[in-house]
């Protein structure tokens, strides 16, 4: 098949896929825990920067306008943290007692809804334009009834409110500013174009209400912005921006696709990507736990940027799905607290390099200081000692900068993208700095002392006495991360071509690192989550788990069926071993806490049985999911949002070890494809396996690197297309093959005669 014809016809199969898949969530009730701190179980809709809740009952609607960057920059929480804007109320007297119907649309990236009674039934159509910073509600109704419209911006928490009108525009303003331990201000302006506060609905008389949010972190003007924005959105104006999200969605929608003939998966698997699109945008503040769907002040743990894998989690999908650009503001709180993780660094431990606190925020904040006063901290943490690590919540971790640089390397291997890998190499190399110096060398390897596996403080559970607690030794969750960071800096600084003299220091790091620790009990070897501690569950050998994958699989990519099988055995050994440990369906992996988004691709890495997982993983939604496709977790929120999408891209293409996958972890018996998915080496890879047999391969070679790709077809013959034109055949299990930049290559199942592989590799 030519590979126009061939591209046509996967692009045909995707519009199938997709349009049957990207099915709408359905509300039939009014959602019970909306405002809530964490996540919310209202209809959803957002632009990556700003988000709609959409609460409230027909009769009092409540819509809950957050954004990414409106920031209470105090360095504690509660109080500290991303902050509520405001919100608009909708009143609707004559709906009182009436249907409650809401669909939220992932295809169209709306919110429709219905509320009827007798007579009278009101539509409401409620979308965040996706290039402008307006929320657009249309409303419809079959009898006259009257709205009265209430913008609001919630006082307390040290804010300042004003309101006031212009024109036909109605505004309320939020900011903070001028208290004590504020770092930066924040300000919003919400500006509501509106035919008046009370609006006479009449049948097939629509009437258009529009929201429009700026902050002073989008322009200095951003109160006069928002204003005039809103005075001006004309019908016109507002069909313009609706072609423009319109737009833009679907091009999103095109970007990737799969389709594994499992409805329900299919369907979180897209809403999963939906919602992350709702909460990530390049140009705009990064999302915090909750991403923009904030409905109160002082939200779980601030909303903030947890590093000890909350921050990270979101992400991870992003990568293969070829979304690559909403990765693009996840750097950037990163670099902006260098200066002070050095301070850090040389003030608390005496090295170089940086030390990072479990939770930052945006341009620099740190928002994990201990409660300010001993009174606080006694009655919050069961301790009066508020001065621990100078004030600053590291929990005895000092991996957490590290952890940061998990997500920088897996862009730069999906994309060996120069600029970017200039752009984020002196945070590497100042994490290489830290490492370099607090590793210590011991009877021929490298130890980790003092960085625990989990987080070590006083609580009240405790009663504020936790030094005891202190002591890891090599914790796997730190010798995976630190050994990835080396193979990192091995492979970025040779792109640069930089810093050529430390490279044999960093491969001898790397090459002598403490083996990950290990133990026999009851005849089977098992992961031991650090080699010793003086906690004493450490020191039995319980397997493979969430914070021990972060290490060692996802993100650390330094463990797997490649690059050491025998070791992977013991993993995948402890993963069959993860369901003795369940008592109820939803349980298995132990993620109704924390790890959905860990433990399940990380399962699927180690090469776990396909079905079992899918099974699994459709019951861990069963068990704990919102009516808007939200998978939830104890211990946070947009991370979840990875789950769906990575388990199924991973079970379906793989390449993270060095070498591309296609159908690495899929039951072949199942018919499966997938398009567009991104792989390491800035490959983008498209298969389809039927009736047993993977029926072609399509890869562009975005950078033109060497591609390693184990053959499809075992060791059989595999045909290869160049730009469309036959370029000989190859057989092996694992095929090794040039690139050029911008080259397109087809593999098909071959016939005949072994052909020798220099005859590909001539260009």
């Amino acid at each position: 098949m030519k590979l126009s014809v061939w591209l046509l016809a996967m692009f045909c199969y995707w519009h199938a896929a997709t349009g049957q898949h990207l099915s709408p969530f359905v509300l039939t009730a009014p959602p019970a825990r909306t405002p809530t701190g964490k996540v919310p179980d209202a209809a959803l809709a957002g632009n990556g920067d700003i988000g709609l809740t959409f609460g409230g009952t027909p009769d009092r609607l409540q819509l809950y306008f957050g954004k990414n960057d409106f920031w209470r920059a105090y360095p504690v929480y509660p109080g500290g943290g991303i902050a509520l804007p405001g919100g608009l109320n909708v009143s609707v007297d004559a709906l009182k007692g009436a249907t409650y119907k809401v669909v939220q649309n992932p295809a169209t990236a709306d919110i429709q809804a219905t509320f009827t009674k007798p007579g009278l039934q009101v539509g409401v159509k409620a979308w965040v334009a996706a290039m402008h910073n307006t929320v657009v509600l249309e409303f419809t109704a079959t009898q006259t009834c009257v709205l009265q419209l209430h913008l609001w911006a919630p006082e307390g928490n040290t804010a300042i409110v004003r309101k006031g009108t212009s024109g036909n525009v109605s505004w309320v303003t939020r900011s903070f500013e001028n208290t004590p331990l504020l770092e930066w201000p924040s300000h919003v302006a919400l500006a509501m174009h509106a035919p008046g506060s009370n609006i006479t609905l009449q049948p097939d008389r629509p009437v258009t209400v529009t929201v429009t949010l700026y902050t002073n972190h989008d322009t200095p003007r951003w109160k006069e912005t928002a204003i005039q924005e809103a005075a001006g959105l004309t019908a016109a104006r507002i069909e313009t921006m609706r072609q423009a999200h319109r737009k833009w969605w679907n091009g999103f929608w095109e970007r990737s696709f799969v389709e594994i003939g499992d409805t329900m998966l299919e369907k979180y698997y897209y809403a999963s990507q939906y919602l992350f699109a709702a909460s990530s945008r390049p140009g705009k503040f990064a999302p915090g736990i909750w991403g923009p769907f904030i409905t109160r002040d002082s939200s779980a743990w601030g909303g903030d940027y947890h590093l000890n894998y909350n921050y990270q989690a979101p992400y991870w999908a992003a990568f293969s799905s070829n979304y690559i650009d909403l990765t693009d503001n996840y750097d950037q709180p990163l670099l902006d607290y260098m200066e002070k993780g050095k301070w850090h660094a040389r003030t608390l431990l005496h090295m170089r390099g940086i030390y990072y606190p479990v939770g930052i925020g945006p341009k620099g904040l740190c928002t994990t200081r201990w409660p300010l006063t001993p009174e606080e901290m006694l009655r919050r943490y069961g301790t009066t000692e508020n001065t621990i690590d100078s004030g600053y919540k590291f929990l005895g971790q000092k991996i957490n900068a590290v952890f940061g640089a998990a997500n920088m390397l897996m862009r730069f291997y999906s994309t060996y993208d120069e600029q970017y890998a200039r752009r984020i190499y002196p945070y590497l190399l100042a994490c290489a700095d830290f490492w370099e110096d607090y590793l210590q060398f011991e009877q021929g390897r490298y130890v980790i002392a003092m960085d625990h596996y989990g987080e070590v403080m006083p609580n009240l559970r405790n009663k504020g006495q936790w030094r005891h607690m202190l002591g890891d030794y090599n914790s796997t969750l730190s010798l995976g991360l630190v050994k990835m960071l080396f193979k990192g800096m091995l492979q970025v600084s040779d792109y640069l071509q930089t810093d050529r003299a430390r490279r044999q220091q960093w491969e001898h790091i790397y090459t002598h690192l403490s083996a990950f620790p290990v133990q026999e009990v009851e005849g089977r070897v098992r992961l031991k989550s650090v080699e010793k501690s003086p906690a004493e569950w450490h020191n039995r050998a319980m397997g493979l788990a969430r914070v021990s994958i972060h290490g060692l699989v996802l993100p650390g990519e330094v463990c797997g069926p490649v690059t050491d099988p025998a070791f992977n055995a013991i993993l995948l050994s402890d993963v069959a071993h993860w369901k003795d440990r369940m008592q109820q369906p939803g349980e298995w992996g132990n993620t109704l806490g924390n790890g959905i988004e860990t433990c399940f691709p990380g399962a699927v890495r180690v090469g776990y049985d396909p079905n079992e997982i899918l099974r699994y993983l459709k019951d861990r939604i069963r068990a704990s999911s919102l009516p808007n496709g939200w998978i939830t977790q104890a211990g946070g929120g947009t991370e979840t949002l990875a789950a769906v999408p990575l388990t199924i891209n991973e079970m379906l293409l793989q390449s993270y070890e060095g070498r591309v996958r296609v159908f690495p972890n899929w039951d072949r018996r199942r018919n499966a494809a997938f398009g567009n998915l991104r792989a390491y080496g800035a490959f983008i890879v498209s298969s389809r396996l039927t009736g047993g047999t993977v029926t072609a391969v399509n890869i562009l070679s975005e950078k033109g690197r060497p591609l390693e790709i184990e053959n499809p077809w075992k060791d059989g013959a595999v045909k290869v297309e160049r730009n469309g034109k036959p370029a000989g055949t190859v057989s092996g299990k694992v095929l090794s093959l040039k690139t050029q930049a911008g080259e397109k290559l087809v593999l098909t199942k071959g016939r005949g005669h072994k052909r020798k592989e220099w005859i590909l590799m001539r260009e």
